[in-house]
């Protein structure tokens, strides 16, 4: 991360009795309230640079200290104190980190050119352009920090970051030559190793869902990029985000962090994780392979957790259903919502009867070729799922005969895994009678 000193005087400032003051032999004749804090502050050297304090200053006279709120000014107390340390001289470093704040209090202060030659605001632009915007790391720190503070609305910032971090994302790997994050499990960096083709996807994962959302859709227009790896983007971004309920507590993110849901998760953190769940949903790609059918399941399991809106959870279904092939019998236990520890088997059969759809309509040979190896994979993967809900001793027999049935006897070249599920749930069953008649006789 680049920086920027300005300034050459040591840090004079100090609080004493709650009150942010600088060391001087001339008393303060300006008071300034930013929020909590009160500053005791000089006209000279604050008005030489600040054409607001100028402004506000101009209808009065010497006398008393002169009170001043500023309490809407960008960046708070922080950004305010950057602002007046510059025009004390006050040695002062900027990076990426504090940019944002430092700008946007310098405009609101009007802190350029046309008040004082040699200004902050235009030192800022001067930083952001040769420096912050040539930066991987510190365009996406910029990006994150003017989003939190002022949304879309500070199109200065924002705009050219996007395009800063979209114009690196498409370059060839054989012309990345920055410091990126990438902790994928077994990936070791090492000297002269190729860049992965998806180096960029983890960075991105800290902006939030709006900003990420403008950078994936940017590199999608742009069309260099395969379906696949903006599908590992969403991959990386959900990993980060949004816990598997499965897992309950104990689940590793993308970075080996153990992430996990409150017990009673609060209904602010619920509504931004739906918002999150159903903006990566609109934006998978449409083409075939994009996203796995295990990611897919993963995101109705989290559907269910966050209760997503049912089209949200029926485009999940539709196309996990299609892709079900591809998925492990543990993707289809899919928690209730009301709880992780039960499951939510019509979600399950759901998917099932999108998969067995396919097979209604005409397809060409090699298609039906394709499908028939499918239907294989999703019949072992179905007597797996069944011979686990079979350990349930509390399932009910009727609904396990459904689900043992779900699947036609023609999709089966044998029943091998279906015989396994039924002597597992008779057994588990008849356990449970046997202590039931010990405990009643």
């Amino acid at each position: 991360m680049k920086y920027m000193k300005l300034g050459t005087k040591p840090d004079t400032f100090y609080t004493e009795q709650a009150v942010r003051s600088v060391a001087s032999d001339i008393p303060a004749d300006l008071i300034i309230h930013v929020n909590n804090t009160k500053y005791q502050l000089h006209k000279f050297p604050l008005l030489l640079k600040c054409g607001h304090l100028q402004r506000l200053c101009s209808d009065t006279e010497d006398g008393e200290p002169l009170p001043i709120a500023l309490h809407d000014i960008p960046g708070g107390e922080e950004a305010f104190e950057i602002c007046a340390k510059f025009c004390y001289g006050i040695a002062i470093s900027i990076s990426a980190s504090n940019f944002v704040p430092a700008m946007l209090a310098a405009r609101f202060l009007r802190m350029t050119e046309h008040v004082a030659k040699g200004n902050l605001v235009a030192k800022l632009e001067t930083f952001f352009d040769s420096c912050v915007l040539q930066g991987w790391r510190d365009s996406i720190a910029a990006l994150q920090a003017a989003w939190r503070i002022s949304g879309w609305s500070e199109s200065r910032i924002v705009q050219p970051c996007i395009d800063s971090i979209v114009e690196k994302i498409l370059l060839p790997t054989s012309k990345v030559a920055w410091s990126y994050t990438y902790t994928r499990p077994g990936y070791t960096k090492r000297p002269h190793q190729s860049v992965p083709k998806d180096w960029w996807t983890e960075d991105i994962s800290e902006l939030d869902i709006e900003v990420f959302r403008s950078v994936v859709s940017t590199v999608r227009a742009a069309r260099l990029l395969p379906p696949p790896l903006i599908g590992e983007a969403l991959h990386v971004y959900t990993c980060k985000h949004l816990p598997d309920p499965l897992y309950g507590s104990s689940e590793p993110g993308v970075n080996g962090q153990v992430q996990s849901y409150s017990t009673v998760a609060a209904e602010e953190t619920i509504a931004k994780q739906r918002r999150v769940l159903e903006t990566v949903v609109t934006m998978i790609p449409g083409d075939a392979g994009s996203v796995t059918g295990r990611f897919l399941l993963r995101l109705l399991r989290v559907a269910n957790y966050v209760s997503a809106s049912s089209s949200t959870r029926a485009q999940l279904i539709r196309q996990a259903g299609s892709q079900l092939d591809e998925a492990k019998a543990v993707d289809l236990l899919i928690p209730l919502p009301s709880d992780t520890q039960a499951y939510d088997i019509g979600a399950a059969e759901a998917v099932l009867e999108h998969f067995l759809a396919q097979f209604q309509r005409p397809a060409a040979p090699d298609e039906r070729r394709r499908m028939s190896i499918a239907m294989e994979k999703v019949v072992r993967i179905f007597d797996e799922y069944l011979q686990t809900i079979a350990l349930d001793r509390e399932f009910p027999i009727g609904k396990f005969v459904d689900l043992a049935e779900c699947l036609p006897d023609i999709a089966r070249n044998d029943h091998d895994g279906l015989y396994h599920a039924i002597d597992t749930y008779l057994k588990v069953t008849n356990q449970l009678r046997t202590k039931y008649y010990a405990k009643f006789s």
